[in-house]
């Protein structure tokens, strides 16, 4: 295992724990650190990265450190902008409190943009100039690559591609409008297309329905990818409803992008090709002129949980 200079640190900051991991150039992870999130954000936040940092440098000494959050982050990958799910942390330029703590040149980026340059080099991805990638988990994080560069817009909030509007006056979504994407095809969404079709078929969806406690409220996401790969027919119907929302809304995005590879993450893809194949099927039928073009690849990520992680340690060095 090599501790020289080449090895980074890449720190991934969620909403219930703090991961941090040593990344070869290579990508290989080296060694790991965790520490909860502390509830009150903010300055607690910020010393708990700075924690798992010092705790990772004291065995592999690195130059520059990658920390990866959920949010908008600015195009100078400085400061918060605004995020979702953390108290205390909008408007805080993090990188300059970081460094007056542990010194190190740091990196601030967005997870689901950490998420897809990890695919990019690391994984699915690896040897192509471009890749869109769509991670369906509470809700839907969006990353884009484009010839080999991570793409953020002009002012560092672009690649939300969770939040294209594919349902006029649709369901209302956390960012204020109705019918984004990650509304219906998020896996908080799988649940809403299982409450739907269970609703419909009652009794065909008692079988469902035992796999858990028998109520509706006692189904889990894991209980419906289990059933789907039994052929029960109700799963199946909502994992084919949300597979039609993100074909449509894949279509649309690859009108505008073009991209040679979407890649496709989160726990959703557990299902593997019972979600994939429908998937690809509603989304190659939409795209406009279709069957005169090449398409794009849609393909499962394989880095999983660690892809953010390793994609911000990644980007620490450039």
């Amino acid at each position: 295992m090599s501790k020289d200079n080449s090895n980074t640190i890449g720190i991934d900051v969620g909403g219930t724990k703090v991961l941090g991991g040593v990344v070869s150039q290579t990508g290989e992870i080296l060694a790991t650190a965790r520490r909860d999130t502390p509830r009150e954000g903010g300055k607690a936040l910020t010393q708990t990265i700075a924690d798992v940092a010092n705790e990772l440098s004291k065995e592999y000494p690195v130059e520059s450190i990658g920390v990866s959050a959920a949010g908008f982050i600015s195009s100078d990958r400085q400061t918060i902008l605004a995020t979702p799910n953390i108290a205390g942390w909008n408007g805080v330029n993090l990188v300059q409190e970081l460094k007056q703590i542990i010194g190190n040149r740091i990196v601030l980026e967005n997870d689901a943009n950490s998420a897809a340059w990890g695919e990019f080099k690391f994984g699915a991805g690896r040897g192509r100039k471009d890749l869109m990638m769509l991670t369906l988990g509470t809700g839907v994080g969006g990353g884009l690559i484009l010839d080999g560069s991570v793409f953020r817009g002009a002012f560092g909030i672009g690649a939300e591609l969770g939040h294209i509007r594919v349902v006029p006056d649709g369901h209302l979504c956390g960012c204020g409008i109705r019918g984004c994407l990650e509304q219906y095809a998020s896996g908080s969404a799988l649940m809403r297309h299982a409450r739907e079709a269970i609703n419909a078929s009652p009794d065909l969806a008692r079988n469902l329905l035992a796999r858990g406690d028998g109520t509706l409220e006692g189904l889990k996401g894991h209980q419906i990818t289990e059933a789907a790969r039994d052929e029960d027919p109700v799963a199946l119907a909502a994992f084919n409803t949300m597979a039609s929302y993100l074909g449509a809304g894949i279509a649309s995005l690859c009108a505008v992008i073009d991209p040679s590879c979407i890649v496709l993450g989160g726990g959703v893809i557990d299902a593997g090709e019972l979600f994939l194949s429908p998937t690809r099927k509603a989304a190659l039928s939409l795209i406009p002129f279709s069957g005169k073009h090449p398409y794009p690849e849609i393909v499962p990520a394989e880095l999983g949980n660690n892809a953010g992680l390793v994609g911000v340690a990644d980007l620490s060095r450039i």
